[in-house]
């Protein structure tokens, strides 16, 4: 844990504030654009609901519309030529519910969003959404998901797919997503235990899979880009039975390519990937479906991605790894069902399950640096973990009436296993000359074992909750949950065995007003827990640390315009967390965090041709207590106090038939390298830009990022200097059938 700046350190650049302006003034040009946007043929958001029959949407704006107690199911559609602002979501409640409507921040980004910017990862996805930052050590071979929510980690309790988690491993098993395979890409940010029970206080990023659907479009595509990219893709579909109701889909790709790190004799550090993700829909009957689905996930890329700080506290050129060792395979197999039945009413039952199984082989280097000032003396560790998982939601929602009120009801459990294996070997090996650096040297592989250590985590919890609608403008959500976690870990090295249950209860209560025309402002309460596993100084068993947030804002969705904006303000804290003392590294369960901040978010397809998308973040984050008296009062390391992107999109459809233009601004604040806040990185904008041309079932588009190949370190920390990314281009010819 580290610290934080002052409230008032609100500062405020003259790009961020164009950023901000150009967020903040959007609900103003949203409104005078509505005349255009009413002309506009009008389709239904990625993600509407699809039921059996289908339900109206919920509008701001019409009476018998807000009356309809319907909690139809979430049918994510595959056409990608919807709009871009997405009206529904079922992330937010775990029932299809109008974004209007939630009393907390989710933001949804689309496989057209993807496509159109040329974004190939999960984190470049998300750092389009206001409140989270991501790759925190700059550029990386490795590709991992690597996000930052309201300023806390999301790497070890943010990931889900299709509403279900997604555990991660003991140590470098992360989560890696091949966003090709996703229909969305949805956050929820802020503390969300009441819905999924253990988790940080950052929130949720929820994947949403590509299943069949009648509206997606088979496809294949060819890429090449920077670095020698290589990538072909194909997105294939259709009904197996006349009647359509027996649909596949096959979504797969193979990627070869280097990235921008490379060794002082030349040679690039590379990634390789196989996915594959086949799925079945079965429409049972008018009233029940089941959906398989099956993802095979294969990576193979170069480890070690730091370069080694000289004696005098530069960086250099020299790679901490080699080519013949540092190494990393990751591979995920996940299958799963779900299936739905609607009862008679509107009252259904939904049940999911999948089982996975992650693995991950890792050779890599631990380097320092000799007294000598030029040696640099190296232990090869190879480490082998695994992560073996099942999880179920079972959940029955309806509606019911009292009086003036209609009260849309869900009860639910879930549970989840999963047993996570890790071990390490680790032995000094050949140093490196700092001065005439050798690589291509055999290393032999470590047998001195240094780890072996299982954990097998049990959770189960039960939940409620009661989405409550008065007349045609008040919402209230009210949730309640209670979960049980038992941890069983396993020291095998040492011949240690402990076991840890915890329990905990959370609840979400928020209010919505529905003003009419789209606006709603909104107020909410929610709280998470996250488990501790292990013992502090006195041998007293860690709690788990706990969340609480207090969310205001306002969002503007109007239901017959393709325009979203949202404004935020959030302050939330996160108590006893775990922290070391610097001189004998006791842990003490004393620390606490505060959050707090403003985001603002817009989206828009202001006109036919041009379309907008905008946010920006202003952080408070602050470390209150802890057991390092140099973090209390300062701001935690690699958080920027800002961010803000710019994206605009305009189609030259009546010049140049098919051809469209692009281009926008990223902005990441100040980050403090050290915990006193002494030293600090300063902040940096990046363009990025993109054109396409579709003509028939031909598409061609080129997309740069870092246009103007700015130079930059995403971090100095840990005696480390962690490199940005570079300009980099990607050019795609696809074919849709």
């Amino acid at each position: 844990m580290t610290a934080s700046h002052r409230a008032s350190d609100f500062r405020l650049t003259p790009l961020s504030l164009a950023l901000r302006g150009a967020v903040a003034g959007a609900a103003g040009l949203l409104m005078a654009q509505a005349a255009l946007a009413q002309n506009q043929t009008s389709t239904p958001a990625s993600g509407q609901a699809s039921a059996q029959p289908p339900a109206p949407a919920a509008s701001a704006s019409s009476p018998a519309d807000t009356a309809q107690p319907a909690l139809p199911t979430v049918r994510v559609q595959g056409n990608r030529d919807k709009s871009i602002v997405v009206k529904r979501s079922a992330t937010g409640t775990k029932t299809d519910t109008a974004l209007i409507e939630v009393p907390q921040s989710l933001h949804v980004i689309t496989a057209r969003e993807m496509e159109d910017m040329g974004l190939t990862t999960l984190t470049e996805a998300a750092r389009q959404v206001p409140g989270v930052s991501v790759n925190p050590y700059g550029s990386d071979s490795r590709a991992p998901d690597w996000v930052v929510l309201r300023g806390f980690d999301g790497w070890y309790t943010s990931s889900y797919r299709d509403g279900l988690i997604q555990t991660v491993g003991i140590t470098y098993l992360g989560q890696q997503t091949e966003v090709y395979g996703l229909e969305r890409l949805e956050i929820l940010l802020g503390p969300s235990s009441v819905l999924f029970g253990k988790g940080d206080v950052g929130g949720v990023v929820n994947r949403v899979s590509k299943v069949p659907d009648a509206g997606m479009v088979p496809e294949v595509e060819v890429q090449v880009g920077s670095y020698d990219r290589k990538q072909i893709n194909t997105d294939l579909g259709g009904a197996l039975t006349e009647d359509g109701r027996l649909r596949w889909r096959l979504v797969a790709l193979k990627l070869d390519t280097g990235t921008q790190e490379k060794y002082p004799n030349g040679e690039r550090m590379e990634r390789k990937r196989d996915y594959l993700a086949p799925s079945l829909r079965w429409e049972i009957t008018p009233q029940s479906s089941l959906t398989l689905q099956y993802e095979h996930l294969q990576d193979d890329a170069s480890d070690d991605v730091q370069y080694v700080t000289g004696a005098d506290g530069n960086p250099t050129n020299v790679k901490e790894g080699d080519p013949r060792y540092s190494r990393i395979k990751t591979g995920s197999d996940a299958g799963g069902y779900q299936f739905e039945h609607h009862f008679g009413g509107d009252w259904r039952l939904s049940h999911k399950l999948r089982y996975a199984d992650r693995t991950m082989d890792k050779h890599h280097i631990q380097s320092f640096l000799d007294a000598d000032g030029t040696t640099l003396e190296r232990q090869a560790r190879h480490d082998v973990e695994s992560v073996k998982e099942t999880t179920i939601d079972t959940s029955v929602q309806g509606s019911v009436t009292t009086g003036p009120l209609t009260h849309g009801l869900l009860f639910g459990v879930d549970w989840d296993r999963s047993r996570a294996s890790w071990q390490r070997w680790a032995d000094m090996t050949t140093p490196l000359d700092m001065n005439d650096p050798v690589y291509g040297v055999d290393i032999a592989n470590p047998t001195t074992p240094a780890a072996d250590t299982r954990i097998t985590t049990t959770q189960f919890g039960a939940y409620a909750q009661d989405q409550l609608k008065w007349d045609d403008h008040w919402r209230v959500t009210v949730g309640l949950r209670h979960d049980r976690v038992k941890t069983d870990s396993d020291d095998r090295l040492y011949q240690s065995q402990s076991t840890q249950k915890d329990n905990a209860t959370t609840g979400r209560v928020g209010l919505n007003y529905l003003v009419g025309n789209g606006w709603s402002p909104y107020v909410s309460y929610a709280e998470s827990f996250v488990p501790n596993i292990g013992v502090d100084a006195s041998g007293k068993t860690f709690v788990p640390s706990d969340g609480r947030q207090v969310e205001l804002g306002v969002k503007y969705i109007p239901q017959d315009k393709p325009l979203s904006f949202t404004a935020a303000f959030f302050n939330l804290k996160k108590s006893n967390v775990v922290s070391y003392d610097p001189v004998s590294y006791d842990a003490h369960q004393i620390g606490s965090v505060r959050s707090r901040g403003i985001e603002l978010s817009a989206k828009a397809e202001l006109t036919r041709q041009l379309r907008l998308t905008a946010a920006y973040t202003s952080f408070d984050l602050k470390v209150l207590s802890s057991a390092n008296p140099d973090e209390v009062g300062h701001t935690p390391i690699l958080v920027p106090e800002q961010t803000g992107n710019l994206w605009l999109d305009y189609s030259l459809d009546g010049v140049l038939n098919g051809l469209a233009i692009s281009g926008g601004l990223r902005y990441v604040g100040k980050r403090w390298n050290n915990e006193a806040n002494t030293s600090s990185e300063p902040a940096y904008t990046l363009a990025d830009a993109g054109v396409r041309y579709t003509t028939g079932p031909w598409r061609f588009s080129l997309s740069v990022s870092n246009l103007f190949n700015k130079h930059y370190y995403s971090a100095v920390a840990y005696g480390s200097y962690f490199r940005g990314e570079d300009r980099a281009a990607l050019l795609s010819v696809k074919y849709r059938f």
